[in-house]
């Protein structure tokens, strides 16, 4: 028979947290490897099912934790949209089409493209790590991607590998950073943007 509880803290980088029995015992430790599904990631009031056991030293912790109703959820797994791939193929051919009417410099483009696929696979390498239970990607890094031009790639990898796209803080920090590249790319055709951007390059060239 399983215990029952409630996640009370998580350390989404570390993959780690501890779980708060319903009897009202001591908090139980419990890893990301103690989970059988580990698509969805832990959070602080998740209820949780768990078997109770202890590691070398002696010290308990949780083991074969499942999330309370997650056999119901699995029926109703949410498939991949088109939604996410088309906002981002569209914006990069948005991009392709104002590089090829000489709107902005030639190579915003393949600097986009690049950027993205880079980000695409932090994000399956990040995705990997959360499942081995093994050294994460920063949060603030895969904004820093997605910033620099990598977020055509971090929403295609968020909706077909189901990576970062429930968490609302880092949706809520993504989505900024989204606006923030689209409006740089908007000042890209303005006279000193395009400027500003040549000199960025020359200087990029000069120091190699």
């Amino acid at each position: 028979m399983k215990n029952k509880g409630k996640i009370t803290s998580w350390h989404d980088d570390k993959g780690y947290g501890f779980i708060s029995p319903d009897t009202g015992r001591d908090q139980v430790f419990v890893h990301i490897k103690a989970f059988d599904n580990r698509d969805r990631r832990p959070q602080p009031g998740d209820v949780v099912r768990y078997t109770v056991s202890t590691d070398s030293k002696g010290r308990i912790r949780a083991g074969k934790a499942e999330f309370a109703g997650a056999r119901r959820a699995a029926r109703t797994r949410r498939r991949p949209s088109a939604a996410a791939p088309s906002l981002a193929v569209g914006f990069l051919l948005a991009v392709g089409g104002a590089a090829a009417a000489s709107s902005i410099p030639a190579l915003v483009l393949p600097l986009y493209l690049v950027a993205s696929a880079a980000t695409f696979v932090v994000y399956a390498m990040d995705k990997s790590a959360a499942t081995r239970g093994t050294w994460r990607t920063s949060e603030s890094t895969l904004h820093l991607l997605a910033l620099v031009g990598g977020w055509p790639g971090a929403l295609i990898a968020q909706d077909r590998l189901r990576h970062k796209s429930r968490k609302r803080s880092f949706q809520a920090v993504f989505w900024v950073t989204v606006v923030a590249n689209c409006a740089a790319f908007a000042w890209l055709f303005t006279a000193d943007g395009a400027r500003t951007f040549g000199s960025i390059v020359d200087m990029v060239l000069d120091a190699r």
